[in-house]
């Protein structure tokens, strides 16, 4: 099958209702900070009573990185439950502006759309609290053979995992892009993720399930049980064929695949705003590279000056043109 579209997404469509938040009010509502956690709706709304001013922005994880992939120009198309409700109306309305193809149709019962809870403390750090809502009606009936067939690569997070339907949409998904001969890529997601499934995670890199891992340092620590990075990269590189994508926040980012290894520095910014969707938007940068025949490298570059642009301000989302700003920094023509 003819390939129509670089990247496909499936991950879990969600509103982002973003506050900013002093470190010591973070105990007092019993939250981790740093740490996204699993809440029911009677908990998002005692912690939405609990927030001040606040920036409400659609989010979620694959769909994040699908906006960015847009924004640089790039055939996204993502795969999400939302309910037909206002949240989800405006799910669907923001996703299509930004240029992605997305057509799952709308949940018609059950729960709400599901909405995050992010309290953002002066250093850029995110706290995430999320109802997942109608994300956990999404199912295999909800992968079309054809997107799957038809995408370069298969972006999916770690946080599919969570819902037992979603899980399912995601292993038909991938066998379905596997056996068209297409690359499937792993976002770990979040430290904690990686530490309810570790073991399941590991399988689906080692049963050749998934061909592209995106982690963070803490993400690939918790994969590898190391504090010690050299030794969780050296694990990393034995992953048979495996492409390995690791971010180390100012420290750049290293891709390890094999024997080899490049390390590309972080983009410099200002400010750190907001760190919500640092990962997502680096994943789209570097993304759009790799489907295009660019360099790890370049790639890898391409990636930092997203997050360089989505941690400037609020929101998981750009707020300026990607494509544009790459041209004015050299990396696409």
């Amino acid at each position: 099958m003819t390939e129509t579209i670089d990247v496909l997404g499936i991950g879990n469509a969600i509103v982002d209702v973003l506050s900013p938040a002093q470190d010591d009010a973070l105990p007092r509502a019993g939250l981790r900070k740093g740490a996204m956690q699993l809440i029911d709706e009677t908990r998002a709304d005692e912690l939405y009573a609990a927030m001040g001013s606040t920036t409400v922005a659609s989010g979620g994880s694959a769909a994040n990185t699908m906006a960015g992939l847009a924004s640089l120009g790039a055939r996204a198309a993502f795969v999400g439950k939302v309910k037909n409700d206002d949240a989800g109306r405006e799910f669907a309305h923001d996703i299509r502006k930004a240029g992605v193809s997305f057509d799952t149709p709308f949940a018609t019962d059950g729960a709400a759309t599901a909405r995050c809870l992010i309290f953002v403390t002066p250093d850029g750090q995110r706290t995430m609290n999320t109802f997942l809502g109608a994300c956990q009606a999404l199912g295999p009936g909800d992968i079309d053979e054809k997107l799957a067939a038809s995408a370069k690569v298969l972006y999916m997070e770690g946080y599919l995992w969570d819902p037992p339907g979603a899980k399912a949409a995601f292993l038909k998904a991938a066998k379905i892009s596997r056996a068209h001969g297409r690359k499937v890529a792993l976002s770990l997601s979040d430290a904690f993720c990686v530490d309810r499934y570790r073991d399941e995670f590991l399988g689906l890199v080692r049963d050749r399930v998934v061909d592209i891992i995106f982690a963070n340092e803490s993400e690939l620590h918790s994969l590898y049980q190391t504090a010690d990075f050299d030794t969780a990269l050296k694990a990393l590189r034995g992953e048979n064929e495996l492409l390995g994508i690791v971010t180390r926040s100012a420290q750049g980012v290293v891709v390890a695949q094999g024997g080899g290894v490049v390390s590309a520095p972080a983009f410099p910014v200002e400010e750190v705003v907001d760190t919500t969707g640092a990962g997502d938007l680096f994943a789209a940068g570097f993304l759009a590279g790799y489907t295009q025949g660019m360099s790890h490298a370049r790639s890898a570059a391409l990636g930092a000056l997203a997050a360089a642009e989505i941690i400037s301000h609020f929101g998981a989302r750009p707020l300026k043109d990607l494509a544009q700003l790459a041209r004015d920094n050299g990396l696409l023509n």
